[in-house]
């Protein structure tokens, strides 16, 4: 059967992320609201009746970027070309950009076949902290008043201005520290619950030792949970 093809209401955007946790993803809490804010028409699923049957998000940043991620179809729905049908609807939503995306081991081949090239490595780390607040000099929690310098200092690290994302991910219940020196914002970071403890990301800083400051600082925040990097 032809599947419809549309953009993703919030309800909607809420089951594919409860899609990634069953993958094993460990998306955030509050990511569908924060993620759709970010681009509503974004997230694309493939539908046959009522039941969506797969999924994606092709988020646009600007003109010139754009990146691939939630890229599932329901485990019953699989081998029926649901998958490809939500791909190619992406990336024509997509068209014209440069377009990343991350690549799970097992599809490695799949996204080299349809013309992309690896461009680095992805480490994950996880564990534990004693869950102490950190004392560091130039550590500020991120308000209002430091967007603008975030936005900024994020334009040089991220492939393209994403200002609209980062004014919803800064906001709580996320937690947002910023590295602030004489010259003003010298790295950012942000962690979030997650179903399963918190994830650290974006991180960003001048130098390694500040990248610990904001590390060390972000982990202090996380009340002493799981933390995943």
């Amino acid at each position: 059967m032809k599947p419809i093809i549309r953009t993703l209401s919030l309800q909607e955007l809420a089951l594919l992320v409860d899609w990634a946790a069953a993958e094993g993803w460990n998306p955030g809490h509050e990511d569908p609201a924060m993620f759709q804010a970010a681009d509503p028409e974004g997230f694309i699923g493939a539908f046959v009746g009522d039941d969506m049957v797969a999924a994606i998000s092709a988020v646009a940043y600007g003109s010139e970027f754009g990146f691939i991620g939630l890229y599932i179809c329901r485990p019953d729905m699989r081998g029926m070309s649901y998958g490809k049908a939500v791909w190619d609807a992406g990336m024509k939503r997509l068209s014209g950009r440069t377009v990343g995306l991350d690549g799970v081991a097992e599809q490695q081949a799949n996204y080299r076949r349809k013309g992309f090239a690896p461009a680095y490595e992805t480490i994950r780390f996880t564990g534990r902290t004693a869950g102490q607040p950190v004392r560091a000099d130039g550590l500020r929690m991120i308000t209002t008043q430091l967007l603008s310098g975030i936005v900024a200092y994020d334009a040089h690290c991220f492939p393209a201005p994403r200002g609209t994302f980062l004014k919803r991910w800064l906001q709580e219940p996320h937690h947002g520290l910023a590295a602030i020196g004489s010259r003003g914002v010298t790295g950012f970071g942000v962690a979030r619950r997650c179903r399963s403890g918190f994830k650290i990301g974006p991180l960003f800083a001048d130098d390694t030792e500040i990248a610990l400051q904001l590390l060390e600082g972000l982990a202090g925040a996380c009340e002493g949970g799981e933390l995943h990097i």
